[in-house]
């Protein structure tokens, strides 16, 4: 009775590429937040991030050339329309909030590393990025920590090189605090 049961219930199961967008977005909101703002600390949070990264991004896990399991399934099989809908929908969503506030040495120091390193030459002064540059402020720490390492290692793919070929220069020593430092990312009041 167990097995046919079982049986039955895989029967039921439709493959995640035979998934509309809609029918897919509830596993997409379970990991990135139903704001789009992801309470996984891996996980990135995609609420307002450009739109053309977000295209490029689902472009890569489709193809498998950015390669992370869960991502290359659940974007199998989706058109270039439906990248374009997931798009816009995460786009259209807040970006996620600051974390907390770092020291004033700590603020001073992280925002000596974003020079230093030229992140905000493409993530923009504010860090929220531009077209395929992806908006950065208030990620989690471990996430913007882990995406620094696999670009300096080579063991993350982007759509080009430059991200890699960039944090090349960046030492392994001030990871820690540009990570928190772009975590905690505030813009300065308005003068």
């Amino acid at each position: 009775m167990r097995a046919a049961i079982l049986a039955a219930s895989l029967l039921m199961v439709v493959p995640a590429s035979a998934q509309t967008v809609d029918e897919r977005l509830p596993t997409c909101l379970a990991c990135h937040g139903k704001n789009g703002t992801s309470a996984i600390p891996t996980v990135p949070s995609l609420g307002g991030m450009p739109v053309n990264y977000l295209l490029s991004q689902l472009y890569l896990f489709r193809e498998n050339i950015r390669k992370v399991d869960p991502m290359n399934a659940m974007a199998a099989g989706l058109s270039d329309d439906d990248l374009r809908t997931l798009g816009a929908l995460f786009n259209k969503m807040p970006a996620p909030p600051p974390a907390p506030a770092l020291t004033a040495a700590e603020e001073a120091s992280g925002a000596d590393l974003v020079e230093k390193y030229h992140c905000n030459s493409c993530h923009m002064p504010n860090l929220s990025g531009q077209g395929t540059i992806p908006h950065i402020a208030g990620q989690h720490v471990e996430y913007v920590k882990q995406a620094l390492v696999t670009y300096k290692n080579n063991t993350r793919r982007g759509y080009s090189p430059a991200m890699n070929e960039a944090v090349q220069a960046v030492e392994d020593a001030d990871i820690p605090l540009l990570a928190r430092y772009v975590s905690s990312f505030r813009e300065p009041p308005a003068q």
